[in-house]
């Protein structure tokens, strides 16, 4: 691999609330970080946005149009391109991923936790969120996450993670995002991310912080207008990317890592990577 990567995605945060994350500003105030305003996809449904994440191809493209219908897609991915140039892949995140870049149907026992040297996923540290509802959040602690996630990079050497935490979402979905309730989360979650972030930049990393769609005052998300699908991405390394006031395209998200990692972009990846 050229370079190691991590990408963290915040479910569920619109661009305008990013303002809050005080950490992650403060990073690109002292000239540490990179950030752009990106699109999703449409649907901008979790799901949906997760599986063109990691494939940079539309829903309409590999068939994940909602979270009721989840299965194994076909596109060539991040964690699939990765384990084919001899990289070393981990993941921390929803149970999904697991379900779209490893293999279907998620098995609570088998997929909870892995470690199978042939990938595409080598290191999967998976949550499901069984029996949540708009009062039952059923997330994990994000510190618990970004701690996983540290754990893998240091005791596998992987060359690529991604973790992925709901909590955002899920209090968008209860309170909106325009309350108390939702400033006391993002205010925590900057902090729990910020006690990890310069030790993964210390062991070699670069690093992008994102979300898979943003979400409106009523917590709603999956149409199409900019609440609902602009959000932030943070970068943080030596690569240069556009002017900060370019819209950058979620399909442009797995070509770019592909790129710094130095792993040959698959001919389903139409975009142009946008970090050079």
């Amino acid at each position: 691999m050229k370079s190691k990567l991590l990408l963290i995605v915040l479910d569920g945060l619109p661009w305008r609330n990013w303002r809050y994350m005080g950490n992650l500003e403060g990073w690109v105030q002292s000239g540490a970080a990179q950030v752009w305003r990106m699109r999703s996809v449409l649907p901008s449904t979790s799901a949906s946005c997760y599986a063109s994440i990691h494939t940079g191809v539309a829903p309409q493209a590999h068939g994940i149009l909602s979270n009721d219908v989840v299965f194994k897609v076909e596109q060539p991915d991040i964690f699939s391109e990765v384990s084919k140039a001899g990289g070393k892949t981990g993941a921390v995140t929803h149970s999904f991923w697991s379900t779209f870049f490893n293999r279907a149907p998620f098995d609570f026992v088998r997929d909870i936790e892995y470690d199978e040297p042939g990938g595409p996923i080598h290191h999967g540290r998976f949550h499901t969120m069984t029996g949540y509802n708009r009062i039952n959040q059923m997330t994990p602690s994000d510190a618990d996450l970004f701690a996983t996630l540290t754990m893998l990079t240091e005791r596998f050497g992987i060359d690529y993670g991604v973790l992925h935490t709901c909590t955002l979402d899920s209090m968008g979905h209860r309170f909106g995002h325009d309350c108390t309730e939702m400033d006391t989360a993002l205010f925590t979650i900057d902090a729990q991310l910020a006690a990890f972030l310069p030790r993964w930049l210390a062991n070699g990393y670069e690093v992008i912080v994102t979300a898979d769609h943003g979400q409106t005052d009523r917590g709603h998300h999956g149409g199409h207008d900019e609440l609902q699908q602009d959000f932030a991405l943070y970068y943080f390394g030596p690569a240069k990317g556009p002017k900060m006031d370019v819209l950058l395209d979620q399909l442009q998200l797995a070509p770019s890592v592909l790129k710094r990692l130095g792993v040959k972009t698959p001919a389903t990846m139409k975009a142009k990577p946008f970090l050079a």
